[in-house]
């Protein structure tokens, strides 16, 4: 039976580097010796997150209200430019080191695929960057929904036209990834808890790995 693994992309695949990014960007142009940097990247994280949990706008948009609303809130003026800087880097991030080789092996036995809160020319550098091809690519951009919305795998799953007991979905996010899937019918799910975070009993069964080194070797490839 044809079976695929699905990955985000962003902190899975791709090592997003927007906290660093973010900072140089502003230092650039801002004092920020008197900045709680860890508070203030906390704030900017959960307001990207409670973002996607309205109504649906490009991904670019929300990097720029998400970082005007933090910023303001530590009294920090935002500048359009700085929001534009961010979003520019986005297409800059490569890959973890591990993650090339790991998706050759798997491409010996599975389709992979993506499916990943950002925009259609934003991810497309990034998966060059990458330097492996999918199978497919999708977006929030075409499901017009950003994960944690479940519309987001629904329409992955149509777009790829597979049942959801024919998927494996490996992902670090786990609001926006572990949590919506637990119900969704997945054959198996991965987290690639890179962090060493906590995980949930209330969230099993998943399996959890450090990174992608040993998700070939898991899957039987």
């Amino acid at each position: 039976m044809r079976q695929i693994v699905t990955f985000d992309a962003y902190g899975t695949l791709v090592d997003f580097q927007l906290g660093p990014t973010t900072l140089k960007v502003l230092a650039d142009r801002l004092d920020l010796d008197g900045l709680d940097v860890d508070e203030f990247l906390d704030d900017f994280r959960v307001m990207r997150f409670q973002a996607v949990l309205e109504a649906y706008r490009p991904y670019h948009k929300v990097l720029h209200s998400s970082l005007e609303m933090a910023m303001r809130l530590h009294g920090l003026e935002y500048r359009k430019s700085d929001g534009d800087a961010l979003v520019e880097a986005v297409p800059t991030f490569g890959p973890f080191p591990e993650v090339p080789d790991a998706l050759r092996a798997l491409k010996s036995k599975y389709e992979i695929a993506i499916i990943s809160n950002t925009d259609d020319d934003l991810i497309a550098r990034n998966v060059a960057n990458i330097g492996v091809d999918f199978d497919h690519v999708i977006t929030a951009q075409q499901a017009k929904a950003y994960k944690p919305d479940r519309q987001t795998f629904e329409y992955a799953f149509q777009t790829m036209d597979v049942d959801p007991s024919q998927v494996i979905h490996v992902a670090q996010g786990w609001e926006y990834d572990h949590i919506p899937t637990r119900d969704l019918g997945l054959k198996r799910r991965v987290w690639i808890n890179r962090y060493g975070r906590r995980g949930s009993s209330d969230y099993q069964p998943y399996d959890e790995l450090p990174d992608l080194s040993g998700l070939p070797a898991l899957l039987g490839c």
